[in-house]
């Protein structure tokens, strides 16, 4: 991963666009800076980042409405910091399409694991799906020694933090959404509170909260109805939610 890693670093605050560059430098990582987002779609125009590191408070036009832009023209995953840290412009950043959330000041080597754990994330969505392996002609099966959860005719890889659809193509899942995600397939037909899927999820150390939770199995559904219209996760009002398919590890 890192050496020929891109990241982008986009903060109105010198002294943080240093400190965070020159410790991702330190761990392998090139990096490339901009102090506002006009500088950062001049530095997108030069080359294209494996990533972005994106501040939410910046005079002028704010990092929220710049990951608008982002995700309209299909850019890289992006890692919001803001000094505020408020729940409402965490959910509206996920809703846009954030990959994840730190609020500032923010320990470096957290960012660090939050980059790397992303990273992984999207390689492992952009490899081939099982069936274009199947087509080749030395294949071996995708999550081959490693345990895979089925439903139906879908497959979690818990280890390769990819999920296939039906069609065997891999569904692209923020790291938000595949640990809730994995937290619900481990737990098939049990109704989980919000608190449990925030455990099971990131651990007890997490600053996640109840609406976030709602923000990514909403986007869940979306992004599992597209492929077979089925509803796999069901809201038990005044409780939690309930993964309803059975699921087997094999």
């Amino acid at each position: 991963m890192d050496l020929a890693t891109r990241i982008l670093i986009v903060d109105d605050d010198e002294g943080i666009r240093s400190l965070i560059s020159s410790f991702l430098g330190k761990n392998g990582f090139l990096t490339t800076v901009a102090s506002d987002p006009v500088e950062m779609r001049a530095a997108m125009a030069k080359q294209r980042p494996d990533l972005i590191v994106l501040d939410v408070m910046m005079p002028g036009e704010d990092g929220l409405t710049a990951l608008r832009g982002l995700q309209a023209a299909g850019a890289p995953p992006v890692i919001m910091l803001s000094a505020v840290g408020s729940d409402v412009d965490r959910i509206i950043g996920l809703e846009i399409g954030a990959e994840d959330y730190l609020a500032k000041p923010c320990n470096p080597r957290e960012l660090l694991a939050r980059i790397r754990t992303v990273l992984r994330r999207r390689e492992a969505t952009s490899a081939p799906s099982p069936a274009a392996l199947a087509l080749a002609i030395v294949a071996e099966p995708v999550g081959e020694g490693r345990p895979m959860l089925r439903f139906g005719d879908w497959s979690l890889d818990a280890e390769g933090f990819t999920l296939y659809a039906p069609d065997g193509d891999p569904v692209p899942l923020t790291e938000g959404e595949f640990q809730v995600m994995r937290a619900l397939v481990e737990h098939p037909r049990r109704v989980l509170t919000r608190d449990q899927l925030i455990e099971y999820a990131r651990g007890g150390d997490s600053d996640s909260f109840d609406r976030a939770v709602d923000v990514q199995v909403s986007r869940i559904r979306r992004k599992l109805a597209a492929k077979d219209g089925q509803e796999l996760i069901r809201t038990v009002r005044n409780e939690g939610y309930m993964f309803t398919a059975s699921v087997v590890r094999r």
